[in-house]
């Protein structure tokens, strides 16, 4: 297997054994216990690489400054928590069946999919790296039907084959970001369900700016374009951590109309993620430097 510039097969083992021995300790150990030591591991992460948590707290103090710095703190602490919660889930992908799938999550809203379905021409998810994304397709695929899902390989191969072993034990597919549009459309003349990540920053030449959180953000406009060309319905969707329930929610909101117009349509499913993410801030990923791409002169 050919190695990635700048790493090694050394240090693609090393990660490989490190990360196999975090997510064997969060199968075999109790629930309590395995969310006690993911905390721990988000925790240690949050030492480790202290620039996340000064990514999150630039990102808060631009897109939400009028809650002030507590609550900033507070928000990025949830952030390292949602992300334990994701990590206790996937680890536990191969005990999750259809038998019991209802003790980790429930549906809202799922007419809205049933609805697009029967329109016949596939159906396109706009989600996030909010609550769990991972648990979300692997819910849907033994709730209701697998669907296909597009992925970027993680830098390690060794760790990103044992993450796609996990990802595809519903029954689901992943699609490559190099055959991104093929694949897609591919799925969807075939009337099935794609799940698209739509809140990572996009160089300069790959998107349009618009408006997220009253600043400027750089999106991709390919999701527009794709839904746009092929006709599929477009359903804003996300796993979300109820903690009265102690459980997840797949909600699904109602349809984004697509105009055509690529700008606009990645303007409103981006006004529409900002709405969601305003709701359950703490589940968002805002150690991703989001606003990485400044519009050209900007003094942010």
């Amino acid at each position: 297997m050919n190695e990635k510039p700048g790493r090694s097969a050394v240090r693609n083992t090393f990660e490989y054994w490190m990360a196999l021995a975090v997510v064997e300790a969060l199968v075999r150990t109790p629930l309590p216990v395995a969310h006690f030591l993911a905390r721990g591991c988000t925790g240690l992460l949050d030492v480790a690489l202290p620039r996340l948590r000064r990514v999150a707290m630039a990102n808060l103090a631009m897109a939400l400054p009028e809650l002030g710095r507590r609550e900033h703190r507070r928000i990025a602490d949830g952030v390292f928590r949602s992300i334990a919660r994701l990590l206790v889930v996937f680890a536990r992908f191969p005990h999750i069946d259809s038998a019991n799938i209802g003790d980790w999550i429930r549906y809202e809203g799922f007419q809205y999919f049933e609805a697009a379905r029967q329109r016949g021409r596939g159906v396109l998810f706009a989600t996030a790296h909010l609550g769990n994304w991972e648990l979300s397709a692997f819910a849907h695929a033994l709730m209701a039907a697998p669907m296909y899902v597009v992925v970027r390989p993680l830098d390690n191969p060794n760790i990103d084959a044992l993450v796609e072993r996990r990802r595809t034990l519903s029954g689901n597919h992943m699609i490559s970001k190099r055959e991104y549009a093929r694949g897609i459309l591919k799925a969807l003349r075939e009337n099935q369900a794609v799940g698209i990540l739509v809140d990572q920053n996009a160089a300069l030449e790959d998107g349009v700016f618009v408006d997220f959180f009253g600043v400027p953000a750089c999106a991709g406009t390919g999701f527009a374009k794709l839904a746009a060309h092929s006709g599929a319905a477009v359903i804003p969707g996300f796993a979300l951590w109820l903690p009265e329930e102690r459980k997840y929610v797949l909600r699904f909101y109602p349809p984004v109309e697509i105009t055509g117009d690529a700008e606009h349509d990645t303007r409103e499913l981006h006004r529409q993620l900002e709405a969601v993410i305003r709701a359950y801030p703490d589940q968002w990923l805002w150690i991703h430097r989001r606003w990485k791409t400044r519009p050209p002169n900007a003094t942010l």
